[in-house]
C-alpha cells in the first residue's frame, strides 16, 4: 500500500477492511517520514509498527 492511500484510510469515516500478513487490522498512525503505519490486530489487540507498503487494502489489486 502507498503512503497516501493509507493516510486516506486513517482519515476515512468508512470502515476499510486492511490485511497485514492476511490478518485484518486496523491503522492507528502514519509516519509519512519514515514510510510506516501505527496498527492493531483485530483479532489480539496487540500493536505494532510495520512498513505501509506491506499493507494490503481487502478486494484491491495491491501492486504497490
Amino acid at each position: 500500500m502507498l503512503t497516501q492511500r493509507a493516510s486516506e484510510i486513517l482519515k476515512s469515516p468508512d470502515t476499510i477492511k486492511v490485511l497485514y500478513n492476511n490478518t485484518p487490522v486496523w491503522i492507528d498512525s502514519i509516519d509519512e517520514t519514515k514510510q510506516t503505519a501505527g496498527i492493531r490486530l483485530l483479532e489480539t489487540g496487540n500493536t505494532l509498527e510495520v512498513p505501509v507498503n506491506e499493507l494490503r487494502e481487502a478486494g484491491r489489486n495491491n501492486l504497490f
